[in-house]
């Protein structure tokens, strides 16, 4: 399991050859990823991979496992090593637009594994397929596929090298959650579960700063304006909105809007309790109140945080001044709304 990492950062860079060889750039998001029209895609090292073995937090474990039979489907595992009883199991996806990102990339490392400790949970970081070489749903999928890869390893009997882990979870406490695009995952294979019925072990959902969109502008989305350490510009969602769908969509697709007409009706669904952080100053952050509203109109059990005076990612990007301060409200948060449950 050791080479995992260098193997997603040899997947996930992609250096390109001469430019005169693929053509032009059709689409970029400066600093993380260029399309060129051939299809050619490349991803640049903006942020600094860690190994497993790196450890932000002396009292959590990590480690690299394979997922499933998926190609190129791992996880990163946090395990709090000091906790004797059994813990809940967060199974957590990255940000990133669906198109950027990695399980590996430190600044997810670093929150995971605070995450992990201060929440005293298990936390399990999914490192799935990315657009726009796999439009969505493959992420959707990815996020459903880690789920049915959970339920086999709370069935297991007998030892093997996964014990280590699955001696340490609690499986009738388990939560998905993600940030940005993340959350998007996170949302959607919650309401792909419900449709099979709710499993009785998923205890929640944590949706935070959710990658949500929508052809009608929001007033945030129009009048939010973003500096240039920012991770989220009305440009920036456009771009990844335009590599994430399908061809030939827009941002009222299903998979991008789930308030538009087309989306399942929320009354509809069988979900479980939700917490949902938004940003003030994010872009997103009237989409997610919008949502936030439907669901509590909707019937369903939503529970709101919002964390004053930063903006997008700001607990793992730490790009204001608050950064520090507003994280540890949120991982209060999530402790709260974790071990309520």
């Amino acid at each position: 399991m050791g080479a995992l990492p260098q193997l997603i950062g040899d997947r996930r860079r992609n250096f390109h050859p001469r430019e005169e060889d693929i053509g032009p750039v059709i689409e970029e998001i400066e600093g993380l990823i260029k399309v060129y029209r051939d299809g050619h895609v490349e991803r640049l090292p903006a942020v600094v991979e860690v190994p497993c073995t790196w450890a932000p937090e002396p009292d959590v474990v990590s480690k690299d496992v394979a997922v499933g039979h998926s190609a190129g489907l791992w996880a990163r595992f946090y395990v709090p090593e000091l906790r004797k009883q059994k813990l809940p199991l967060l199974v957590y996806f990255h940000g990133g637009g669906f198109c950027v990102g990695s399980a590996s990339w430190r600044c997810y490392h670093e929150f995971l594994a605070r995450l992990a400790s201060q929440a005293s949970c298990v936390v399990l970081s999914v490192n799935y397929r990315l657009a726009p070489e796999h439009r969505l749903p493959a992420a959707y999928e990815d996020g459903l596929a880690v789920m049915r890869w959970v339920t086999q390893q709370a069935s297991h009997r007998g030892p093997d090298e996964l014990g280590w882990w699955r001696a340490r979870c609690d499986f009738a406490r388990v939560f998905l959650g993600g940030d940005s695009a993340g959350a998007a995952i996170a949302y959607n294979v919650a309401v792909q579960l419900g449709s099979l019925g709710v499993p009785a072990c998923l205890r929640g959902v944590i949706l935070i700063q959710p990658f949500f969109g929508g052809v009608a502008r929001t007033s945030s989305e129009k009048n939010t304006m973003q500096s240039s350490r920012s991770a989220l510009s009305l440009t920036t969602s456009d771009c990844y909105w335009r590599m994430a769908l399908p061809p030939g969509t827009d941002r009222d697709h299903p998979w991008c809007n789930p308030l538009a007409k087309s989306s399942p009706k929320l009354e509809d669904l069988r979900l479980p309790p939700l917490l949902v952080c938004v940003s003030e100053l994010d872009i997103l952050r009237d989409r997610n109140l919008e949502l936030c509203e439907a669901m509590s109109s909707a019937g369903k059990s939503v529970e709101q945080a919002i964390f004053a005076g930063v903006g997008h990612a700001f607990q793992v990007l730490h790009n204001h001044h608050t950064s520090d301060a507003r994280t540890s409200e949120m991982l209060t948060h999530i402790r709260a709304f974790i071990n309520n449950r």
